[in-house]
Formats: C-alpha cells, structure tokens, sequence
C-alpha cells in the first residue's frame, strides 16, 4: 500500500501574513539590538496573540573559502573569538575568511576585500554557492558562502585591521588536514563547516568549472 504524508506541502505563508505593530532600539553600540511586536498567521488560519522579540542586528556577511587545485591547500585564517570561551577549550578558531557587507559594496566585492585584508592574497574564480541564515530565531543575519581558487604560496604572515583589534594568522592548510579537522571538531564553526562540506560534495564540478 503506498502513502502519501499531506504534511510535506509548505503552508505558503510568507511575509504578508505578519503584522509589525511596534519597533524600538534597545542598544546601539558595536552592534544593535532591536525590539519588535508583532503578530502573525498561525497555521489554523487565526492569528497570534502579540509577540515580543530582541532581535540582533548585525547585518549580512560573507564568508570565502580559497583552495588551489595545484597544492591541494585551502588558506585559512585563525583568531581570536572570545564568545568561543563558554564551550571550548580554546577560543583561537580556525575559520574561513568573512566581512561583514557595507552598504556601497555588493558580497563578490568583499570577499575580495576580506582576502586581502585577512590573509594578503588575492581571489580568482570567485564562486557563490549558497546563503544561509546564521540563528533566525535571534538574528536577522544572512551569511553568504562563496569558494574562490587561489594561488596558496602567497599566503603567509599576520593580518588584520588595528582599528578593528584584528590578530589574524594565515594557514596553508592540505586538503586532507581539513577534512580531518572537521571530522575531529578542530573547525568548530558554522561558515567553514558549510564551506568545507559543500566543497567535499561539489569539488569535481567545482575544478571543472574553474578550469573552463
């Protein structure tokens, strides 16, 4: 006998089916946090009783994962995090490249930016793979993947922007010591465990495009 779920059709409901009626900014500093009401659809077709959230607003960011077909290395970075403090051992993650995106700048313009202000080189091939929300229920955040080829030798030293209280040390990293530190836990964090994973799923695809 075969069966269908009916509960794998979507709802269809989007944003029209909420109804903001209040904001106010409860802290701007580094970053801002802001305060909503609102109500929404509830999947009976009523609606919610008012609700309240603080949402962080810290705007969108890109995030770039270089590798070099020809060493087979990605560049990585390592720094400093102190929100890492409360569950791990160590708060100096190795992580991918990432900037937040200004106004004026669209996402390709700063990773290229964040290659070179975080690790000194420069990107080619620069390649969009997907975007994810970081923590929705907190953030209005979208963070923007993208896997870039790069000539590795390039990267070397410590980089990073004084104004920003940045320390950050370049990694030559072979393929295989990735993959192994993402099996271990070694890379701990979002955005480089997405880029990793989809590079994983995706590189033949990947090289092949680059070469043509």
């Amino acid at each position: 006998m075969s069966f269908q779920s009916q509960d794998s059709a979507l709802s269809g409901l989007d944003n029209s089916d909420v109804n903001v009626t209040k904001e106010k900014v409860v802290y701007d500093g580094f970053f801002k946090m802001q305060e909503y009401h609102f109500t929404h659809k509830l999947f009976n077709g009523e609606w919610s009783e008012t609700v309240r959230r603080e949402i962080f607003e810290r705007g969108h960011a890109v995030a770039v994962l270089p590798y070099d077909p020809i060493q087979e290395e990605f560049v990585l970075i390592e720094q400093f995090r102190f929100g890492a403090m409360a569950t791990s051992q160590t708060p100096w993650l190795v992580e991918v490249i990432a900037g937040m995106i200004d106004k004026d700048q669209t996402p390709d313009e700063v990773c290229k930016r964040e290659a070179k202000e975080e690790a000194g080189i420069e990107l080619e091939c620069l390649t969009k793979v997907l975007s994810y929300l970081s923590s929705p229920g907190g953030t209005t955040e979208r963070l923007h993947i993208y896997l870039a080829k790069v000539d590795s030798t390039t990267a070397q030293g410590i980089h990073g922007l004084a104004s920003e209280s940045e320390d950050i040390r370049v990694l030559r990293v072979p393929e295989a010591q990735a993959i192994k530190w993402l099996h271990d836990g070694t890379i701990d964090n979002a955005a480089a465990i997405i880029a990793l994973q989809w590079f994983m799923l995706n590189k033949s695809k990947l090289i092949e495009d680059w070469l043509e």
